[in-house]
């Protein structure tokens, strides 16, 4: 996880947007199928505003002549068992620069013996709050301005074991108390976010199977996935 977001525009992701009091929602970049390197939107606060942001769905970016580039360290997800290593490449942006990714729903690839399945996950009667980092970066030469982000990840969930058996997204819960700390620049206090590093889908799902993610050809016949986090609380 997770190497593939879906951001489709419906009802859900719209209420969502309101509830968080997002100051533009016209600027979501909607879209069904958005994978790493590409522009996706975050939810910042800055001085009391949530704002969207455009960010390069890519934490570490590498400085060229006359622009960035992605990294070639992997980082469109950072580990949960990251986020408190000192140096680790999100270390200090879990400290402080903590995001959401507002999304509908989420990707994951399974190898099995010599073939590859691909799954979409869709949220059910819901739009999701998923955890992120992001960082800020200045060009020396252009002055160009640009925001990277990643998805955190937990350890894989029990009940998307046979769909992914690596890790599984960091779902937020959408309480208001805890995404006004998650959300908060000056919070420092990482320690109250711990019981959050543990795989839990908050959500019921549509899975699924598809021929490959560009083209979206469905493979049979999809299957609603009730999670049973009770064993997380």
């Amino acid at each position: 996880m997770c190497g593939r977001l879906n951001f489709i525009d419906d009802l859900f992701m719209r209420t969502l947007m309101h509830d968080l009091s997002i100051a533009n929602p016209n600027e979501m970049q909607f879209s069904r199928f958005k994978m790493p390197t590409n522009d996706i939107s975050i939810v910042r606060e800055i001085d009391g505003i949530r704002q969207l942001k455009t960010a390069t769905w890519w934490l570490l970016q590498e400085t060229s002549y006359d622009g960035f580039k992605p990294s070639s360290f992997t980082s469109f997800n950072t580990r949960y068992d990251k986020l408190n290593q000192q140096g680790s490449a999100g270390y200090l942006s879990y400290k402080e620069s903590r995001c959401v990714v507002l999304a509908k729903g989420f990707g994951e690839t399974e190898k099995l013996g010599g073939s590859t399945k691909y799954y979409d996950f869709i949220a059910q009667d819901s739009a999701l709050t998923l955890g992120g980092l992001y960082r800020e970066w200045h060009h020396p030469k252009t002055g160009e301005y640009r925001v990277s982000c990643s998805i955190i990840t937990n350890p894989p969930h029990p009940d998307m074991m046979q769909y992914h058996s690596k890790a599984s997204p960091l779902i937020l819960p959408q309480d208001s108390h805890l995404l006004d700390a998650w959300l908060d620049k000056s919070n420092h206090q990482t320690d109250m976010f711990s019981e959050l590093l543990k795989p839990a889908l908050r959500h019921d799902f549509l899975v699924q199977e598809i021929q490959k993610p560009s083209s979206y050809n469905k493979m049979g016949e999809a299957v609603l996935l009730r999670p049973n986090d009770t064993f997380f609380s």
